[in-house]
């Protein structure tokens, strides 16, 4: 039986007791309650993120294994490696951080996906993680051409610990270029997990794998009581950190 979240100080059971491998929902940990402020620092802190659809409670989740990217372990197409040149080479194109938050996220719920029917970006988690941007601990990483915004996706940050939330392109290789510059800014600022919640064949081809919870869980407790980043600009110089970058296990 999954724990109900009644009042605002319930807290989230211990991970621990989330739904196993083979269950009907692996990884769902409680559920009710609402998208305040403090109640997203108490599950994010804890490696624990809402995830739900319009018309069902606030579902809490702490998936066993955990996908994430290890910093140093992103892996870069030759292709992409291009593309990326070009665009920090061209004056027309810019790599911003916290322009336009609330497009972003609300790109990212307007967003198609492959195999799901609507979004789990409902409303009330648009004004949510608003709000938590609002304090400094959400951020947006944007990819401009033109003075358009084509691309995108937004996370939160804790400590030195990065949690990547969702993205979206309007035009190829958009949110990527973006996904590349969040790399390149955690290299820079000493961040080494972004955390991706779940496996896509799109993350693993870019160096992401699973790690079991209880060692995602050891790296979070480390890397989250770090002091904050202050700087949340993006410098051209910092493109210079996908100089180590490994190249794609079948890149072109």
């Amino acid at each position: 039986m999954i724990p109900w979240l009644h009042a605002p100080t319930d807290p989230l059971p211990d991970t621990r007791h989330a739904l196993p491998l083979g269950s009907d929902a692996p990884g769902l940990l409680a559920a009710g309650g609402e998208l305040t402020t403090q109640r997203l620092t108490e599950a994010y802190s804890h490696g624990v993120f809402p995830w739900y659809s319009t018309g069902q409670p606030a579902l809490w989740w702490s998936p066993d294994p955990r996908m994430v990217l290890l910093t140093d372990e992103f892996r870069l197409s030759r292709s992409l490696r291009k593309t990326i040149k070009r665009f920090a080479a061209d004056t027309r194109c810019e790599l911003r951080i916290d322009s336009a938050f609330r497009r972003v996220i609300t790109a990212c719920a307007s967003a198609p996906r492959e195999g799901q029917d609507g979004t789990w970006i409902v409303p009330e988690m648009i004004e949510a993680y608003c709000a938590w941007h609002a304090l400094g601990q959400v951020h947006s990483f944007e990819t401009w051409a033109n003075g358009e915004l084509v691309g995108g996706l937004y996370g939160v940050s804790l400590g030195r610990m990065f949690f990547g939330e969702s993205m979206f392109a309007r035009r190829t290789d958009a949110s990527k270029i973006a996904f590349a510059a969040l790399v390149c800014f955690s290299r820079a600022h000493r961040v080494a997990m972004i955390d991706c919640q779940q496996h896509t064949a799109h993350l693993a081809s870019m160096g992401a794998r699973e790690l079991r919870r209880t060692d995602f869980e050891a790296r979070l407790t480390r890397n989250r009581g770090a002091p904050p980043i202050v700087d949340w600009t993006y410098d051209l110089r910092l493109w210079r950190h996908l100089e180590n970058s490994r190249p794609e296990d079948h890149g072109t």
